[in-house]
């Protein structure tokens, strides 16, 4: 055990320390170095290069965790159909997670090595010599991605362990414990409040896809969200619009490579296809499992185990209506091979092309202009009943899909409103990681997930196990690792 505690130990201070240069963008960054702590953190330089560093954890988390935990747990996708391997993320889809999943424990590292970076960056950059306006944007960084790695864990996990300072030693390298709930969603808030008085609106060149004030606006407001804090959720998101922010004429564009960091987009995990360790690679993953360069079109590339994931459920696949344009810009439900119709549904939302091998070029994004609609949408239902502002909000993106507006004499009561707001969010955000946390914060994760767990079941007898989709309140957070229970002295979950 003692072992196993050093390594993790070694891991979060080794990794924290992984310094990065800065080029062509914030981006185009590649270990260099492991510098011991007591000779870094001196320049203005090594603390942008820590910053940097505390952005690259949301690339590793982007490809390998977010889409498992925030769509796969959700009845928006499921395990592959065709493959029998990958076993662990099958049981996350189907609600019979273990404490030992390899998932489930990779989440968990790489969220606490992210905050570590942010806690380094922190406890260092007082006594650096620089501007003051880029001492405050530096801290404003670190605070909006140490909130965004703790909003992650405490929506999965609950409350977690609570660390605001870098672990220099074994001495400090235990936690105190599992923080309450209460007390991580007070710091995320801390964290978050003091982001906004300090990141700009708006970035420019080579910085274009750092946190802005208004990712950390829309952030506070899905946290006051999920605290039921509807009111003050409103005043932190209504000033989006003020800030810049407006819906893409075509919502194709929003995802297109070329188009990054576009007028609707809010925040995006960067990624950069040129250069392997900086890639994306959702097109192989969700592609499905042995359909060869058919769907990826790269011949160089043979998709196995490691693809077919991220399965488009036959249930999300018909809440689209007729003519709604965003079905075909986000899924297919086959492919072609050697003129023959495969069926296979797959997400292509991510699907440009690649740029090398096995890289693509995709970002990912985590918020949007027509996020910040509907959710300001929810929280006028949510605290005025019935309203026009609410009907308008929800219109502009259904007409941007080609459909027509909600006919509102039909959808004349708060709770009717509330499930058309729902089954707008999930066609306008589907397989961008929002459908689980929107389900859960809306009380109604467990009516339907058993419902989608009866629909698999008569549609997939031979893949679901006869005891998943048993949801109960236990199943909507996740065990805590096994490993870190037994080093770290915390209660598991029930």
């Amino acid at each position: 055990m003692k072992k196993y505690h050093h390594f993790i130990l070694g891991l979060i201070v080794l990794t924290g320390m992984i310094i990065t240069s800065c080029k062509k963008t914030f981006l185009d960054i590649g270990p260099e170095a492991t510098i011991n702590g007591s000779r870094f953190f001196s320049t203005e330089a090594e603390i942008l290069q820590a910053v940097n560093g505390a952005y690259s954890t949301l690339r590793i988390l982007g490809v390998n965790s977010y889409w498992v935990f925030g769509e796969m747990r959700s009845d928006n996708t499921a395990n592959f159909q065709t493959n029998t391997g990958g076993e662990q993320r099958e049981l996350i889809d189907q609600f019979l997670t273990i404490a030992t999943n390899d998932n489930v424990r990779g989440f968990w590292q790489q969220s606490y090595i992210g905050i570590s970076r942010c806690n380094d960056v922190l406890d260092h950059i007082e006594t650096v010599i620089m501007t003051d306006d880029n001492k405050k944007r530096y801290k404003a960084e670190a605070k909006f991605l140490r909130a965004f790695y703790y909003f992650q864990l405490v929506r999965q996990f609950g409350g977690v362990p609570l660390r605001i300072t870098s672990i220099q030693s074994a001495a400090n390298s235990l936690s105190a414990g599992r923080a309450t709930k209460d007390i991580i969603y007070g710091q995320i808030i801390s964290d978050l409040t003091a982001a906004i008085a300090d990141l700009p609106s708006s970035y420019t060149g080579k910085d274009l896809g750092r946190a802005t004030q208004g990712a950390a606006r829309i952030m506070l407001g899905e946290v006051l969200m999920t605290q039921k804090k509807f009111a003050e959720a409103l005043a932190q998101l209504q000033p989006l619009k003020a800030l810049g922010y407006s819906l893409l004429p075509v919502y194709k564009s929003i995802f297109d490579p070329k188009n990054k960091n576009n007028a609707e987009s809010i925040f995006e995990i960067q990624y950069l296809g040129s250069q392997p360790a900086l890639a994306s690679n959702f097109m192989y993953t969700f592609a499905p499992a042995n359909s060869g360069s058919n769907v990826t079109g790269d011949p160089g590339t043979s998709l196995s185990l490691t693809s077919g994931w991220n399965t488009p459920t036959a249930d999300l696949i018909s809440a689209y209506e007729p003519n709604d344009v965003r079905k075909a810009v986000s899924l297919n439900t086959g492919y072609l091979n050697n003129g023959a119709f495969v069926t296979a549904p797959h997400v292509i939302k991510y699907n440009h092309g690649f740029v090398n091998r096995g890289n693509t070029d995709d970002n990912f994004p985590v918020y949007r202009y027509a996020d910040a609609l509907l959710l300001v949408a929810e929280c006028l239902n949510e605290t005025a009943g019935v309203n026009a502002e609410s009907f308008d909000n929800i219109d502009k993106v259904r007409i941007r899909a080609g459909l027509l507006p909600l006919a509102r004499g039909a959808i004349n009561t708060q709770s009717l409103l509330r499930l058309a707001i729902e089954k707008e969010r999930r066609v306008e955000l589907a397989f961008e990681n929002h459908r689980w946390y929107d389900l859960v914060r809306t009380g109604r994760a467990i009516e339907v997930m058993n419902a989608h767990g009866i629909q698999e079941k008569a549609l997939k007898p031979t893949v679901i196990r006869p005891a998943g989709f048993n949801v109960t309140p236990n199943n909507l957070l996740l065990p805590i690792p096994q490993q870190d229970i037994s080093v770290d002295n915390l209660e598991q979950n029930p």
